[in-house]
């Protein structure tokens, strides 16, 4: 009998209207175009604008336009994770809101938060639900609304991200296709470097926190990069070594969208060409859980059957990780 593995299915993606360019920043921030440009690779970013609008918001099309490509009902889905670190409320959680929003009545639902990691932690995750035999469709969303927690006097930062979502569908899948291994890594000593320091139990809303600006992300940026470049490339490498794959076996790295020096440092690493790697990154900046799976979505039509594909990912607090999977269908 043929090992079950997760298969993604179907991928779709989201993001708001609105751009704001490196332009536009400038008369808001001290930076310029050709600073952003050759530091992080970024142009553009897409903001959610509007009133009442969440991250849950920017879901429901990308769920909806993928349920409509796979030509199934969100009544068919059995769980949802939604990988965010901007969740509409701390609960109940966005998984249970997107249900309720897409129809999904036979889902169970839960948020995983791993910072920018998220999306591959939750491919992970909803793999071994898909391999035990318990579930036949699972649903892992990435998304975030980032504008809602940066401050945009903030250079380091406000440059860097942007909102949008991404989703994949992974079911089972016989031919040996779909997700075949991961790695997944965390170090909670990274936590003083990249967080949001208010709004948890820790510290709670208060005058302080809000005058302090404690409810916007922040960064050591220096630092982080380092990280970063080490690391995501590492765990990348690490992948390819464990399942004996050459940079020649690989067909696509879809890399973490941070920093357009820490993708090419990745790909370095893995040996592998700038012709094999998703980016996306001057359109959409850092769009934080979104970034891997918006680069699916985009790509989707130029991913192949049986392709071998990597993601790499690496997050705040620090989290990171890597996933080698063998591509499921021609689009």
């Amino acid at each position: 009998m043929s090992k079950i593995h997760a298969a993604i299915t179907a991928v779709n993606g989201y993001v708001p209207d609105y751009i704001l360019t490196n332009q536009e920043l400038e008369t808001m921030v001290d930076t310029n175009d050709e600073w952003i440009t050759s530091r992080t690779g970024i142009k553009e970013r897409r903001i959610q604008k509007g009133e009442g609008l969440a991250t849950s918001d920017m879901a429901v099309p990308a769920v909806e336009g993928l349920l409509k490509k796979r030509g199934i009902s969100a009544e068919e889905i059995d769980l949802i994770i939604f990988c965010t670190s901007t969740p509409d409320m701390p609960f109940p959680a966005t998984a249970n809101i997107l249900a309720d929003k897409i129809g999904a009545v036979n889902a169970w639902g839960y948020d995983l938060q791993a910072a920018c990691s998220g999306f591959i932690f939750g491919l992970s995750t909803g793999a071994q639900f898909i391999e035990s035999g318990k579930h036949k469709k699972v649903l892992v969303v990435g998304g975030d609304k980032m504008s809602s927690i940066i401050n945009y006097e903030d250079r380091t930062t406000c440059i860097i991200f942007g909102d949008g979502c991404g989703c994949a569908l992974l079911e089972p899948n016989d031919e040996g296709l779909g997700i075949i291994d991961s790695i997944l890594k965390s170090d909670g000593a990274g936590k003083n470097f990249l967080n949001l320091k208010a709004g948890g139990s820790l510290k709670p809303a208060s005058y302080e926190t809000i005058d302090n600006k404690e409810h916007y992300a922040y960064q050591e940026g220096q630092t982080v990069f380092k990280f970063a470049v080490t690391n995501m490339a590492n765990v990348a490498a690490e992948i390819m070594e464990k399942n004996n794959l050459t940079s020649d076996d690989i067909a696509w790295l879809v890399p973490h969208q941070a920093n357009k020096r820490i993708i090419d440092a990745t790909a370095n690493r893995m040996g592998v060409g700038p012709e094999k790697v998703m980016i996306n990154i001057e359109k959409y900046g850092n769009t934080t859980n979104g970034t891997i799976a918006l680069c699916l979505w985009e790509w989707e039509s130029k991913l192949k059957k049986g392709d071998n594909v990597i993601l790499a990912a690496f997050g705040g607090g620090f989290t990171w990780g890597s996933v080698y999977l063998k591509w499921a269908y021609n689009a």
